[in-house]
């Protein structure tokens, strides 16, 4: 099951991202835009990454995330926060991770993101039509009652993201989506800007998170 957003202008998506990336501005942001050279990376991508999230960034264990075609200055990102910078902790505490980086430079990281924006991104597929249903509505529109925004608002309609603040969504692994939303919700990831991303989880439930990362599996 595939499903494409239509290209109509939502104006509340572009307010609501106007001020989530006013939000953003010390997290991804201050970094800049990240350039690497994708062909240093090629190496460590073989010798480290492959086994994870495959050589062109297509992960095909659902609880690992496929990389490819994601935003660079967001793997990035990532992949220094899972590294203690001096003697300050890693902001993205993950064990298995925190060894894969133990040894990477900063230009090392900076090519690896390079590299898995370059390879192209094989689409998804969400299986259960009744939570991609529920987790539509709540893509596109939130949930008010609840005070819970549209993923859409920060993400794109279309699952794109937002270069250089907000990551691409469009075809993750549904598994992968769940288990971070839950981790924000308890607090276990906390790496987001402005606490964006723990604000929102902590407002959704089980049946909430399992709709949305459903929807975006198929999401294209």
């Amino acid at each position: 099951m595939e499903h494409r957003q239509p290209t109509r202008d939502l104006k509340s998506w572009r307010l609501v991202a106007v001020v989530a990336g006013m939000l953003a501005v010390h997290g991804v942001l201050a970094q800049g835009v990240i350039k690497g050279d994708p062909a240093k990376a090629r190496q460590i991508v073989t010798q480290v990454c492959v086994a994870c999230h495959a050589a062109d960034g297509n992960s095909a264990i659902p609880v690992n995330p496929s990389l490819a075609a994601q935003h660079p200055e967001y793997t990035y990102k990532q992949l220094m926060n899972f590294k203690p910078q001096g003697s300050k902790s890693a902001e993205r505490n993950n064990a298995v991770m925190a060894g894969m980086v133990a040894n990477l430079s900063e230009d090392d990281m900076k090519n690896l993101a390079a590299y898995f924006a370059a390879q192209k991104a094989k689409p998804g597929v969400a299986r259960d039509a009744a939570l991609v249903k529920q987790g539509e509505a709540i893509y596109r529109g939130g949930v008010a009652a609840k005070g819970i925004p549209a993923c859409a608002s920060c993400h794109a309609p279309n699952g794109a993201g937002m270069p250089a603040q907000f990551p691409r969504l469009a075809g993750q692994h549904g598994e992968y989506t769940s288990g971070q939303l839950k981790a924000f919700r308890a607090g276990q990831r906390a790496n987001d800007a402005a606490q964006m991303m723990r604000g929102v989880a902590a407002k959704m439930s089980d049946q909430e998170i399992a709709a949305v990362s459903e929807y975006i599996a198929g999401l294209r």
